[in-house]
C-alpha cells in the first residue's frame, strides 16, 4: 500500500504543475485577438489584495488564467503549417492603441530608384570586397583601405598628352573627386526638393519667386559654409549673418541635426511650467525712461499752448482805419527802436528844461 500511496502522490503532484485549460469566470472576458489584449472586467478579491503573503500568488493565478482564455480564443481559429510550424493568422485588430507621435511618412523614391521600378531592375547584393588585376589582391570598395590602395596603386600617374606636361595629375585628380561629391549632394537636393513638389531651376538652389527671401539666402549661405571638408566648422562667420531655421534646414545641411521634440510632460510637470512661465511674465516690469517721458510731456504742452496761441482772434487797432468800406486794418508798423548799442564818443545833453 505504500508504494501505491507514494505513486498517487507523485501524480498528484505532477496534476498540480499543469493546471487545466478550462477556466470559468462569472463574467466572460473582452478580447482582441489581433492585439493579443483581454479585458477582464471581474470583481477583484479584496481580501487577497490586502494580504502581503497572498497577494502575488493572486496575481499570478489571475494573469495564468486570463492568458489560458486568450489561448483557448486563438486555438479556435484556423491553422496551418509552415515550415515544419503551426501558425494561426489573427484576425484584424479591433481596439486603437494610442501613438505619442504620427506614423512615419513613407519615404519617396529618389529619381533613380523610380527609373530602376519602372525597367525592373532590382538589387542584388554585392560583395564588399573586388579583385584588383594590378595589386593581385582584394580591395575593399569604400573605407580607409581602400584609399590605402588607391595610394599604393597610383603612385605614379602618367601625364597624358593632350594636356600641358607640368600638370599636376593628384590635384587634378583630387578635384575631380570633390566635383562628383559635390554632384551627388546636389542630386540629393533636387531629389528633396522633387519629392516637395518644389520648382527648381536648372542650376542653383529653388526659389519660390523671381527674387530670393532672405530665409533662402540664409539658407544658401548655410549649405555653401557646411560643403567644405569640416562641415563648416572652421568658416567665418559675417557681422550680423544669422543661422538657417525652418522645416528641411537639417536635410539641405549635411551634419546638421534635427533637435527632437521633448516628449509629452506628466500633468504635474505641465502645471508647473505654466506656473512658471505665467510668474515670469507677471515679474516683467516695462523700463520708464524718466528724462524721455519728461521731455515728450513739457514739449506736447508747448504744442497746445501755441495752437491755442494760434486760435485767439486778433485785437482791434487803436488808429483810424484805412481802406474803403469798414474793414479794419492792423497794418500799422510799430516804430523801430535803437539796437541797444551807444557811441560813447558822442555825449547825450540830456533833457532839456524850459
Amino acid at each position: 500500500m505504500d508504494i501505491v500511496n507514494d505513486i498517487l502522490e507523485r501524480e498528484q503532484k505532477k496534476a498540480e504543475k499543469y493546471k487545466p485549460i478550462v477556466v470559468e469566470k462569472h463574467l466572460e472576458l473582452e478580447f482582441d485577438v489581433g492585439t493579443l489584449l483581454t479585458s477582464d472586467t471581474n470583481d477583484l478579491d479584496s481580501k487577497l489584495i490586502k494580504s502581503d503573503q497572498e497577494r502575488d500568488i493572486y496575481l499570478q493565478s489571475l494573469a495564468r488564467d486570463n492568458t489560458q482564455l486568450l489561448l483557448n480564443k486563438i486555438w479556435e481559429l484556423p491553422t496551418e503549417r509552415i515550415d515544419e510550424a503551426i501558425v494561426v493568422r489573427l484576425p484584424q485588430p479591433t481596439t486603437v492603441l494610442p501613438r505619442a507621435k504620427p506614423v512615419p511618412k513613407p519615404k519617396p523614391l529618389t529619381k533613380w530608384q523610380e527609373f530602376a521600378k519602372a525597367k525592373g531592375i532590382t538589387k542584388t547584393k554585392k560583395s564588399k570586397l573586388e579583385w584588383d588585376e594590378q595589386l593581385q589582391k582584394w580591395v575593399p570598395l569604400y573605407g580607409f583601405r581602400k584609399a590605402a590602395a588607391e595610394k599604393e596603386k597610383n603612385w605614379l600617374i602618367p601625364v597624358p598628352q593632350n594636356l600641358d606636361p607640368m600638370t599636376d595629375m593628384y590635384e587634378k585628380k583630387a578635384t575631380e573627386k570633390s566635383e562628383k561629391v559635390a554632384k551627388n549632394e546636389l542630386q540629393r537636393l533636387k531629389n528633396i526638393a522633387r519629392a516637395r513638389k518644389v520648382k527648381i531651376p536648372r542650376v542653383g538652389l529653388p526659389i519660390t519667386s523671381d527674387k530670393a527671401s532672405s530665409t533662402q539666402l540664409a539658407t544658401a549661405t548655410s549649405v555653401a559654409k557646411a560643403s567644405t571638408a569640416s562641415l563648416g566648422k572652421f568658416q567665418d562667420k559675417l557681422p550680423k549673418e544669422k543661422e538657417a531655421r525652418g522645416k528641411g534646414v537639417h536635410e539641405l545641411i549635411p551634419g546638421k541635426e534635427r533637435k527632437r521634440k521633448l516628449p509629452v510632460p506628466t500633468p504635474a510637470a505641465e502645471k508647473e511650467q505654466n506656473l512658471s512661465m505665467i510668474d515670469r511674465i507677471l515679474r516683467k516690469r516695462p523700463k520708464i525712461d524718466m528724462e524721455k517721458a519728461v521731455s515728450k510731456h513739457i514739449n506736447e504742452e508747448q504744442l497746445q499752448r501755441s495752437e491755442e496761441k494760434k486760435s485767439m482772434k486778433p485785437m482791434k487797432g487803436r488808429g483810424k482805419p484805412k481802406g474803403k468800406g469798414n474793414a479794419t486794418n492792423f497794418s500799422a508798423k510799430k516804430p523801430k527802436g535803437g539796437k541797444g548799442q551807444r557811441n560813447p564818443s558822442k555825449k547825450n545833453p540830456g533833457r532839456k528844461r524850459r
